[in-house]
């Protein structure tokens, strides 16, 4: 089983941005998380296209942009010029699922759906087959720092079984927030691939090293 490592730049630094991205990628990060919000669909303000653009010149690492956003159909083409490797929208916030992951997979894009934690995980049965990644949310959406939800464990595992009953085994399935060397190994274990971690890797005295830890964690149980 691959996992990927997927630091999010929430936690990070912004006026060392580069500099942050740089030491998670020498602690072996598979991607980068870039957290896309609008104070509408949740309640804070991050950033957009530019930081993305600035990003992707920054870093040779894929970009995973999770767009936390009402309406994202307006703006996917202007992230995936801007070089998003992933583009994640929210269940809750689209109206047409299978027409935003087709055209996401038109521009060259892999195609992600997110759930909030009071979304079933059936409530993608429709979609399952398309998924490139299944994002569970497992904080409430809009800041970082929050504290796991215990839930989100058996979450996983709905996901998993969701996506194999599709005959989609190849998609990835992407656990966000709260989560940490405590509970990395019980994801990957339940069937996550992907682990994204904010401030449990920039909030520490050496983002490098606790990169590093994450991964060591997550594979004890892969």
């Amino acid at each position: 089983m691959t996992i990927r490592i997927a630091p999010s730049i929430l936690s990070a630094d912004f006026a060392r941005l580069a500099e942050d991205v740089g030491r998670v990628e020498a602690g072996g990060a598979d991607q980068v998380h870039v957290d896309v919000m609008d104070g509408h669909f949740v309640p804070n303000i991050t950033i957009g296209v530019p930081v993305v653009s600035a990003l992707r010149r920054a870093t040779p690492l894929p970009l995973d942009v999770h767009l936390m956003i009402s309406d994202p159909d307006r703006y996917l083409e202007a992230f995936a010029s801007a070089g998003a490797s992933i583009l994640t929208v929210h269940a809750e916030a689209v109206k047409h699922l299978h027409r935003t992951l087709t055209r996401i997979r038109q521009l060259g894009v892999r195609a992600g759906v997110a759930i909030n934690p009071a979304t079933p995980v059936d409530h993608l049965r429709e979609v399952a087959a398309e998924l490139d990644v299944l994002l569970i949310m497992s904080v409430n959406p809009g800041f970082g720092g929050q504290t796991f939800i215990p839930r989100s464990l058996e979450k996983v595992s709905q996901a998993r079984a969701l996506l194999q009953r599709a005959g989609n085994d190849a998609a990835d399935i992407e656990v966000d927030g709260g989560v940490d060397t405590t509970n990395a190994g019980p994801l990957v274990a339940a069937g996550a691939t992907m682990l994204v971690a904010g401030a449990s890797i920039f909030g520490t005295a050496d983002a490098t090293a606790a990169t590093r830890a994450l991964r060591q964690a997550a594979l004890a149980h892969a």
